[in-house]
């Protein structure tokens, strides 16, 4: 049946992917469906899609050999279902915000502004813009608002923000920023929902793992200090990308190999982290089954784990304390040894684990006298800016748990 509420598209563009999903605004935010076209421009493009309505999950291939075909398969796709009439207004995820604080409305000056810095992140700016401009152009009567990743790390202190290199080029703006905003804004918000506003105000690190990952200290609400500095490509060690690498390889590789700077860029950002260190994949649960026959495998994941408890320790010092530790993204959720690798040996920092809750993802992981709450959230960027596009449009909604 046709619906005859107002609805909301929320659009997640990343390097490679589009995902997407429809919530019914009825006094929440219903979601109605979601879905992904992912690979883009590989020659092997899927395009999946999770109908709520009807419980039935579909995926195909598709032709979508670069962003602007992969953008207007999912426009015209859009078209043809019910659902998409009744849309009262597109959410964007917008990657790189530089000083901008909350969601915005988009305009001409704002689109302007962001051609203006696309090359902060030309992995994902272009491809965003791009989004932008397709649905504006078929739809240009229909409000279309930027929710930034970048915002939520606005309230770090100066002296988390600077880079050791000459203050000319952070009056330019270079300087570290933070990222996955959108999921720690849906993470301080679910904590508030089910510990309360005094819990939420305390000592917090948040742990964004999946095949890009990023930890955040939280105090009183407001991010400290998280991982991921002037690009996504910095922190932790992810997926394909390096995390934190000493700046003289760049120089090492340029000199000695002739590398270009395009070339080291795909290789920091494609062609490393678990990719790079495995020889194998960059998916962690294809390296979990591997991990005892294969000892690139297994030193993958010791890397990875040794570096998110070197981040959570040094964290744990930046807030002086430490109140509640939550896992969340793919890794984060569904991933039990892996956060039991993590925190184990931390226990001085009293961070424990209960073993059977751990096993079967309970929302508390550890003892029920531990120091430190565990938690696994899992993490809702789609719903995070439905909620935000509601807010900036005056729309009521209840804030309850759509996960």
């Amino acid at each position: 049946m046709k619906s005859t509420q107002r609805s909301i598209l929320t659009i997640n563009g990343g390097s490679s992917s589009i995902k997407f999903a429809l919530y019914e605004i009825d006094g929440s935010l219903t979601q109605l469906l979601s879905g992904e076209i992912e690979n883009i421009g590989t020659g092997n493009t899927k395009f999946s899609i999770d109908d709520i309505n009807t419980d039935q999950k579909s995926s195909i291939s598709i032709d979508a050999d670069d962003y602007d075909n992969a953008a207007v398969f999912l426009i015209g796709w859009l078209e043809k279902q019910e659902y998409f009439v009744p849309v009262s207004a597109i959410g964007h995820r917008i990657v790189h915000g530089m000083k901008h604080t909350v969601p915005e409305l988009i305009t001409l000056e704002l689109l302007v502004e962001l051609k203006h810095i696309s090359a902060y992140d030309p992995d994902h700016l272009p491809g965003e813009i791009k989004l932008i401009e397709l649905f504006k152009k078929h739809y240009p009567l229909l409000p279309q608002i930027a929710c930034f990743d970048t915002a939520f790390h606005t309230s770090m202190p100066k002296v988390a923000k600077l880079l050791p290199i000459p203050m000319r080029y952070y009056e330019a703006g270079v300087h570290r920023y933070g990222f996955h905003g959108l999921s720690y804004t849906y993470l301080m918000e679910e904590l508030r929902r089910v510990n309360g506003e005094e819990m939420a105000q305390g000592k917090i690190i948040l742990a964004h793992i999946g095949s890009g990952a990023s930890i955040a200290a939280v105090s009183e609400g407001k991010s400290m200090d998280t991982s991921m500095g002037f690009t996504p490509a910095s922190g932790l060690v992810m997926g394909t990308r390096t995390g934190d690498i000493d700046p003289g390889v760049a120089w090492y590789l340029m000199d000695a190999e002739k590398m270009s700077a395009k070339n080291f860029n795909h290789l920091i950002n494609y062609e490393s982290g678990l990719l790079g260190i495995s020889e194998t994949s960059s998916d962690m649960r294809e390296l979990m089954k591997i991990k005892e026959t294969n000892i690139r495998a297994a030193e993958a994941i010791d890397l990875f784990c040794y570096q998110a408890k070197k981040w959570i320790g040094s964290f744990a010092a930046v807030l002086g304390d430490l109140d509640t530790l939550v896992f969340s993204g793919g890794i984060g959720e569904n991933a039990p040894e892996i956060r039991r690798q993590i925190c184990h040996g931390m226990k001085f920092l009293g961070i424990e684990l209960d073993d059977l809750r751990n096993q079967n993802n309970q929302s508390i992981i550890s003892p029920d006298l531990s120091k430190v709450t565990v938690r696994v959230i899992k993490t809702n960027e789609e719903l995070m800016i439905g909620r935000m596009v509601c807010r900036v449009l005056n729309y009521a909604i209840k804030n309850q748990d759509q996960s």
